[in-house]
């Protein structure tokens, strides 16, 4: 597990479980759906749902590494 792995990796989270407000609302997570943005998702009958590597690839592509300059 690398250091942004907060997910377990072979675990199925739903966007109700309280690990996910990491990332937002349930309603935020619908919106992103809706508009094909945020991390991967699944459908399982009519519920939705991501997988834990999804969610850690996710989180490892928003990270930002400043350069140190000042900003202008």
């Amino acid at each position: 597990m690398s250091m942004v792995d907060i997910f377990v990796q072979d675990r199925i989270f739903f966007p109700e479980d309280p690990e996910l407000r990491v990332l937002g609302t349930v309603e935020k997570l619908a919106q992103w759906r809706h508009r094909n943005r945020g991390p991967a998702f699944i459908r399982i009958g009519r519920r939705i749902g991501y997988h834990g590597t999804d969610l850690n690839a996710y989180l490892a592509a928003q990270r930002v590494i400043p350069n140190g300059k000042a900003a202008q």
